[in-house]
């Protein structure tokens, strides 16, 4: 609200100082001098008054910029009678000031669309009836009903047999995502297709979308050392200007010449440039789904030399999959998992519910089991159609079915042995394990090409199951059986080498997550406590997004500094002409529009930034 009452009065200053610049010009091709010039001071004075009042409010909170060199020239040209370039420079003052919010307003669209599409309420079955409720009266467990079109209000699982849901807004996907029933959805997506029920499993407030709303508002608010730079830059290029135009007038005795100088200078591609390009930078990274807090840490992963990565959830998938199934009764293997994910239907236990998607995902129609007893960490016994059966651990099982353990095959490390038995008699086992991310080693191949020289794998498991998780990646390092303090330590250890970025997903990666100098955390719904430690945010949980965001970054970074270059090397030849005569103080002002109008536009160039 207060912003859109800042651009009305920006935009309002622009009219005013416009209609003026249009009306005296009409007095003086009459022939009525006086009157042009009163129109003309009429235009200047309101702009010049804002100005002074925002050049007061940053001398109080210690800023020096270059609003001052504005301020200056519409005052000199004033007070040497110049005020047709007095009236061109508020014109053109106050239009860039104006272009620099619309400019702004584009780069930060992407974002301005993720913090408008929070939904207000949401639908409700209650006692066989509908209720339109608030987000803040959502509770854990109830059944909402989202239509078609409408925004996902929290994280849920799906009641109804499918949805097609748009998550493009979230994470940059183009085509629709089918869900089966069970599947989990993230809130802040559209449904594409038809209605459908949905079980909130956490209220509104603690939601991945809000997350993201929260994460948003941060880097909204957010300067980067770049910007801050730009502004010591200011005061440097203050007192350059200031100089050329003392010595214009000093050394020919004509103060037209110094005004001259100064309008030129008016405003600086430094106050425009660098945040347009770093905002616009935010906006197209969050379009490809990776959420960067601010400007600093997007500045900060364009200089990253070393990656650290976890494992688990990270390089690996981090959810157990079923590598094979190993039938010992001559049971079919299509049955043994399927009575062994009708009976895990009952646990919470990872592996347990890793088994029973996949029997979902195989199209498997599950029985509710019966009787059900879990012994936590062991395993699970209940009835299944009339069946005893047994899930869990190879001892667990063996021990209930009168039989040694160990009867299996070797297994690669890292490997879990699920063991199934129905009816007294060992049924068979599963092997799972958490394998690699697809495409993991082409993402760390690409990241090199980014500019990453040192890529190392830390995690709390043991050496040789990370070492068979990791061949043939190419990493420069890898860092086995580490607790949390230890990846603290490994961080603080390689920044000697350069900026370093972690990248994990658990809670006992948020101190090392901390540390670095960007901590990036996999997946809007992973740990709240990493999401919180961490600088930048992948929402879809994928590391090849990782890429683009350090490509977006580096790429909104080079367009600042060109802007920035490009920007000040022609406003210091504009000065040095009107030093030499060359320029009017009206063809100065006109010449400094278009030089800022041309950065302000290469700055946007980052808004069509397309990462590979």
């Amino acid at each position: 609200m207060e912003q859109r009452g800042t651009d009305r009065f920006k935009l309002a200053l622009l009219a005013l100082a416009a209609a003026a610049l249009i009306v005296g010009l009409a007095f003086w091709f009459a022939g009525a001098e006086a009157m042009a010039k009163a129109s003309w001071v009429v235009g200047v004075v309101p702009t010049l008054a804002a100005l002074v009042y925002e050049i007061s409010r940053s001398l109080r909170r210690g800023e020096v910029g270059l609003d001052i060199v504005a301020a200056l020239s519409m005052t000199a040209a004033l007070v040497f009678d110049e005020t047709l370039a007095a009236a061109v420079v508020a014109v053109m003052y106050s239009g860039g000031t104006f272009l620099e919010s619309f400019a702004e307003g584009r780069a930060r669209r992407e974002m301005h669309d993720l913090l408008s599409r929070v939904p207000r309420t949401a639908t409700r079955h209650r006692d066989g009836e509908l209720e339109d409720i608030s987000l803040d009266e959502i509770a854990p467990g109830d059944r909402l009903l989202i239509h078609q079109g409408n925004v996902v209000p929290v994280d849920g699982t799906l009641a109804s047999e499918t949805a097609f849901l748009d998550t493009s807004a979230l994470t940059g996907e183009s085509l629709p995502v089918r869900l089966a029933h069970g599947g989990d959805i993230m809130s802040g997506s559209t449904n594409a297709g038809e209605a459908f029920d949905l079980i909130a499993v956490r209220p509104a407030k603690d939601s991945t979308y809000a997350g993201i709303v929260r994460l948003v508002e941060e880097a909204q608010a957010s300067k980067a050392p770049m910007s801050r730079l730009a502004d010591r830059w200011s005061l440097g290029f203050l007192v350059v200007t200031v100089a050329i135009a003392f010595a214009a007038w000093w050394f020919t005795g004509d103060p037209i010449r110094a005004v001259a100088v100064l309008v030129v200078a008016t405003p600086c591609p430094l106050i425009l440039a660098v945040p347009v390009a770093l905002v616009a930078g935010l906006s197209r990274a969050a379009h490809y789904g990776v959420l960067i807090k601010g400007a600093g840490p997007l500045e900060t992963m364009a200089r990253i030399r070393t990656l650290i990565l976890d494992k688990t959830g990270t390089l690996t998938d981090g959810r157990p999959q079923i590598v094979s199934i190993d039938s010992h009764d001559g049971m079919e293997e299509d049955e043994i998992l399927r009575l062994a994910a009708a009976l895990d239907q009952a646990s919470k236990h990872p592996v347990a519910q890793a088994i029973v998607a996949e029997a979902k995902e195989r199209g498997f129609t599950l029985p509710v089991p019966s009787d059900v007893a879990e012994i936590a960490g062991e395993g699970v016994v209940g009835h299944v159609e009339g069946r005893k059966v047994f899930v869990g651990g190879d001892d667990f099982v063996a021990a209930r079915v009168g039989r040694k353990p160990g009867d299996h095959p070797a297994m690669a490390a890292g490997a879990v042995l699920v063991a199934v038995a129905v009816d007294g008699r060992m049924a068979g086992h599963l092997v799972m394990a958490d394998p690699l991310r697809e495409g993991a080693g082409a993402m760390l191949d690409g990241l090199r090409q980014e500019g990453i020289a040192r890529i190392l794998l830390a995690t709390g498991d043991r050496t040789d199951v990370a070492e068979r998780v990791t061949e043939g990646l190419g990493l420069d390092g890898l860092r086995a059986g580490l607790t949390p303090d230890q990846k603290v330590l490994l961080v603080l250890s390689e920044r000697k080498n350069g900026p370093v970025m972690m990248v994990g997903d658990g809670v006992n990666d948020a101190p090392a997550l901390a540390a670095a100098d960007v901590g990036v955390a996999m997946g809007a719904r992973g740990a709240a406590a990493s999401a919180e430690a961490a600088d930048v945010v992948l929402l879809v949980d994928r590391i090849d997004q990782l890429r683009a965001g350090i490509e977006i970054a580096a790429s909104s970074r080079r367009i600042a500094f060109e802007s920035v270059a490009a920007g000040i090397g022609l406003s210091v030849l504009g000065m040095i002409a009107a030093a030499y005569g060359y320029l009017t103080p009206v063809e100065g002002a006109i010449l400094q529009e278009v030089i800022d109008v041309a950065v302000i536009l290469n700055a946007l160039r980052a808004l069509r930034i397309r990462p590979e």
